[in-house]
């Protein structure tokens, strides 16, 4: 099969995943192709997106999956066509709930309300509901406590390929940091990396 041609069925497999992506694997067996050329072609249609101003699209690689996006350089246009007064964004509480997770997972409940200070319940519900965390098992012993983590959308809300890619935390801090300073200092980090 012709180069050109299996560039445009991995386009139109692409297009076609949307936002779940597609693995290396999922590709080669779609494609009935080896990782190794799926890997080549990816990196050629991704080099003719970038390097053709006409195109706005390109392709990224999120929590282990290749998937079309939009060029950075045209978020202006999308933000105004996205844009509505309806946009709900997360408070304040489920940014620090968020944050405290993303680094410090997995992790409980009440673990996240020793570092927030507060109740942590409706902040959990909200970020549980948009699909950012997710029960990624239970405490074992009395009252099995869940225990949270960040799923894949999270990675790709934030435009993280893995959470090795997470901000890093400031490390001049000293070991008896309180726990609000803790929260603060996850806050602060996680805040800078979307804005």
């Amino acid at each position: 099969m012709e180069e050109d041609k299996q560039l445009g069925i991995l386009e139109s497999l692409l297009f076609a995943a949307g936002d779940e992506g597609l693995s290396i694997e999922q590709i080669g067996e779609a494609m009935e192709i080896s990782e190794e050329k799926a890997l080549q072609l990816l990196e050629i249609l991704k080099k003719k997106y970038d390097e053709d101003p006409a195109r706005g699209v390109t392709i990224v690689a999120l929590a282990e999956t290749y998937q079309l996006a939009t060029k950075k350089e045209f978020s202006d246009y999308l933000k105004k066509l996205v844009e509505t007064p309806s946009t709900s964004s997360l408070s304040q509480a489920s940014l620090e709930t968020l944050a405290i997770i993303a680094y410090k997972q997995p992790i409980t409940r009440v673990e996240v309300e020793a570092i927030r200070g507060v109740k942590t319940e409706r902040p959990l519900h909200t970020l549980v509901s948009k699909g950012l965390i997710k029960e990624v098992g239970r405490v074992e012993g009395t009252g099995r406590a869940k225990i949270y983590g960040t799923t894949s959308e999270f990675l790709d809300y934030f435009g993280l390929k893995d959470l090795q890619d997470l901000p890093e935390l400031d490390e001049t801090s000293n070991e008896h940091t309180s726990e609000e300073d803790e929260a603060d200092l996850f806050f602060s980090s996680f805040k800078e990396q979307i804005d």
